[in-house]
């Protein structure tokens, strides 16, 4: 337990900034999800227009520092060639 109120502050510091990353996070998980079952459902299309949105949402995750920076990257990429190759 915090004893001393700069550390008092910090834990509520703590806890709003936790709950802004899980909402953040949760999103793109979201937008992931979005993609990938219009991967599976084989409309190439629409996933292409879910990853066009899913792309900058998990830009901006890897920019607030939510998923590091090759993580966000590695899934974009990885999303963008199921998608391509959907399209062939």
């Amino acid at each position: 337990m915090a004893n001393t109120t700069s550390a008092k502050k910090a834990t509520r510091k703590i806890a709003r900034r936790t709950a802004v990353n899980k909402a953040r996070r949760s999103r793109v998980r979201g937008f992931i999800r979005k993609v990938e079952e219009a991967i599976a459902s084989g409309d190439a299309a629409v996933a292409k227009d879910a990853l066009k949105a899913a792309q900058p949402e998990i830009q901006r995750a890897a920019t607030k520092g939510v998923v590091h920076a090759n993580t966000a990257s590695r899934k974009i990429s990885r999303l963008a060639a199921r998608v391509k190759a959907l399209a062939v």
